[in-house]
């Protein structure tokens, strides 16, 4: 696989920052609102997100969680490997919450549909919204789009997306691999 970097850490940056001046704009004063990272790769993202957002405005005046979805995937009893669920970090109810769900890519949708899934379990939100660092476009399954998005990327079936962050002992970057 060819390998192409389509954003570098000070891109990364900005680009962050970016999301998170719109999350302001759009979102106003944050009363009832929540934001959710999305195990595995999401909660990296979403992370990143929280820290800026309390960089910029001085203080975390939203809810924040992190939700695994393993076992609301359409695919989880399909392989060998066993899964285990990571420790459930949403200490709140998302009832009439207004919650922003976080995930590092957006491609078939279908992570996205297990996460409104998962969240019915805590209670029914007023509105879901979805942030993504990187769509793919031209790739659904279902009929999902975010309505907050770092890069839109064309993309072929056998292309893939792979998103790193320091955290995780990479460094920022982003790359598009293919098979060209």
């Amino acid at each position: 696989m060819n390998s192409r970097i389509i954003l570098e850490k000070k891109q990364l940056d900005i680009t962050l920052n970016r999301l998170c001046y719109e999350l302001i704009e759009r979102l106003g004063d944050f009363k009832d609102t929540a934001f959710i990272g999305m195990q595995p790769r999401g909660i990296f993202l979403s992370r990143r997100i929280r820290e800026k957002m309390i960089a910029i405005r001085g203080q975390q005046d939203f809810l924040y969680g992190e939700l695994d979805i393993s076992f609301y995937r359409d695919d989880f009893r399909r392989g060998n490997e066993q899964i285990v669920p990571s420790e459930l970090k949403i200490d709140f109810t998302v009832q009439d919450k207004r919650i922003v769900l976080i995930d590092d890519v957006l491609y078939t949708g279908r992570t996205v549909r297990a996460a409104l899934d998962a969240i019915t379990d805590f209670g029914r939100p007023r509105k879901v919204e979805l942030l993504v660092l990187i769509d793919r476009k031209y790739s659904r399954d279902v009929p999902i789009q975010a309505n907050y998005i770092g890069m839109s990327v064309d993309t072929r079936t056998n292309d893939k997306v792979k998103v790193e962050w320091k955290e995780n002992g990479k460094k920022d970057v982003v790359h598009m691999l293919t098979n060209d």
